[in-house]
């Protein structure tokens, strides 16, 4: 009933809003007839329509499936976190669901079941979303400079190396890293065993389990950093680095001065992006480790679980939807908040020279 109810409410927006344009046009189109300027008939308008205004016409067929398979789902999501939408308890037609307004939000951040849980899957989200955007960024520059080096042979193979991890499906790679990094039959305990050491709980243990969820997306997300670094590194030019040897510039002062500021100024844009897409890592976090190992303090959710693998359990798995529906806004108003004021600071958006 909410969701007909939205629907039904957009449907009167667009209504409302052909209907304008209608009227305008009929305004203009009396005002030129009193002015005695010749109007367009109704073959003459179409044709017009089709001509002059054809860009409109063509973007407004994508702008409504924006309006209702995009914004549609937004705003059902932001109104169900102001309900008590919990399945089995609110089935209709016998039960409806009820208007609780931010108590949801309310029990999120003060009810202790939940606020254990919300904070403490919070603090792991931020930390993982540093520590796997920082890693993999500069460990792609780190192979991106081994390998544009001078005097390094064979660059092409290296490259085709390095690039395997991601022209491999990231599906494959982490049920093989999941099958890897089993406790009991995982060949890396094997390995470890057979030379006398003790196996780890690489997936079992709540602090093995986070070092190996960063190691993995290391393996998977180098690649791409790599790839986008290399084509920056050819761009830089290099007069800039003859007259740093002429000054008697170092390797490290050479890298300081010129490499890492051309590759943050030609980066930042995409490393803002990494930032929030590992912080929606749905992935990684669900094929690796579900989520696990499970805590008995949490409500619905393990050690490595994101607000976004969270919201996903609150929802498929426990119907949870009011619950997950506040953790989507919390998750949004965080990445938007971020991205916002970090693109607002960015000199890739202020400046298109980066040579003042």
């Amino acid at each position: 009933m909410l969701l007909d109810g939205i629907i039904v409410l957009l449907v009167f927006l667009v209504f409302i809003l052909i209907y304008i344009l209608n009227i305008r046009d009929a305004y203009v189109t009396g005002l030129a007839r009193e002015e005695g300027k010749q109007t367009l008939g109704a073959v003459a308008s179409l044709r017009n329509m089709m001509d002059k205004n054809f860009p409109y016409l063509f973007l407004s067929i994508p702008a409504l499936g924006i309006l209702f398979f995009t914004v549609m789902p937004i705003l059902f999501t932001i109104t169900i976190a102001f309900t008590n939408y919990s399945a089995p308890d609110h089935i209709p037609p016998a039960k409806l669901v009820d208007w609780v307004g931010f108590k949801t939000f309310s029990d999120l951040i003060q009810l202790k079941s939940w606020s254990q849980t919300f904070y403490g899957v919070l603090t792991w989200t931020v930390i993982w979303a540093i520590l796997a955007t920082v890693t993999t960024y500069f460990g792609g520059v780190l192979v991106a400079l081994l390998i544009e080096q001078r005097g390094i042979r064979f660059k092409k193979l290296w490259r085709t190396i390095f690039i395997l991890p991601y022209a491999i499906p990231q599906i494959i790679s982490l049920l093989l890293m999941r099958n890897l990094f089993n406790g009991q039959f995982g060949p890396i305990n094997t390995y470890m065993r057979a030379f006398g050491l003790e196996g780890l709980p690489w997936l079992t243990d709540p602090f093995w389990a986070k070092v190996t969820v960063i190691v993995v997306n290391m393996w998977i997300g180098i690649p791409v950093s790599m790839v986008l670094i290399l084509g920056v590194l050819t761009a830089i030019p290099r007069d800039l680095y003859e007259a740093a040897e002429v000054d008697g510039a170092s390797a490290f002062q050479k890298f300081r001065i010129i490499t890492m500021p051309f590759i943050l100024f030609a980066t930042t844009p995409v490393l803002i992006m990494q930032f929030a897409g590992n912080f929606n890592n749905f992935n990684v976090i669900f094929l690796l480790t579900n989520g696990n190992p499970l805590r008995g303090d949490y409500q619905y959710a393990g050690a490595t679980d994101l607000l976004v693998t969270w919201l996903y359990k609150l929802t498929l798995d426990n119907n949870k939807f009011n619950m997950a529906s506040a953790v989507g806004i919390i998750i949004f108003l965080i990445i938007a908040s971020f991205s916002i004021w970090n693109f607002r600071r960015s000199k890739s958006f202020k400046e298109e020279d980066m040579i003042q």
